[in-house]
């Protein structure tokens, strides 16, 4: 009985410091994805028709209504918390003007990878203008969890 209870005890104070573990995670991949006018980024489900579609959509920017940011992410010792994803955008309007947009969702973590969509469209997107740089961070509050940015950030 002695030997269950020792056992018993070292359980729990193993459990105790492992909940104890901050937050950790990271940002492992942003794949940036212009849509046309039906919201699609391919015309079939095919990795080199998606990558040959969007050659296509990048010389031919009238026929594009949104950009798309998948990003993938991870997080430990979460719990259940709400994290929140951050996208930050740097750009340049026609009239050689910097821009600067934040895109945010919140998300809540799991145990494997999850995708989450962050979309500029709109109004929003025709004003902004070229994408020239981005970064996505993973936040738990105020602590940041995991990064990932474009290499003119």
């Amino acid at each position: 009985m002695r030997a269950f209870l020792i056992w018993l005890l070292v359980l729990g104070i193993v459990a105790a410091a492992h909940a104890a573990d901050p937050v950790t995670g990271k940002v492992s991949k942003v794949l940036p994805l212009l849509l046309d006018q039906q919201g699609r980024a391919a015309l079939s489900p095919s990795l080199f028709d998606r990558d040959a579609y969007q050659a296509q959509l990048r010389q031919h920017t009238n026929q594009v209504s949104a950009i798309r940011y998948d990003v993938q992410w991870s997080a430990k010792n979460a719990g259940g918390k709400i994290l929140k994803l951050r996208l930050e955008l740097r750009g340049v309007d026609t009239a050689n003007v910097p821009r600067v947009k934040t895109v945010e969702a919140t998300v809540t973590p799991g145990f494997f990878s999850k995708w989450t969509e962050l979309k500029l469209d709109g109004e929003e997107y025709r004003g902004f203008g070229a994408v020239t740089s981005w970064r996505a961070t993973l936040w738990d509050g105020d602590h940041l969890v995991g990064e990932q940015k474009s290499y003119l950030w």
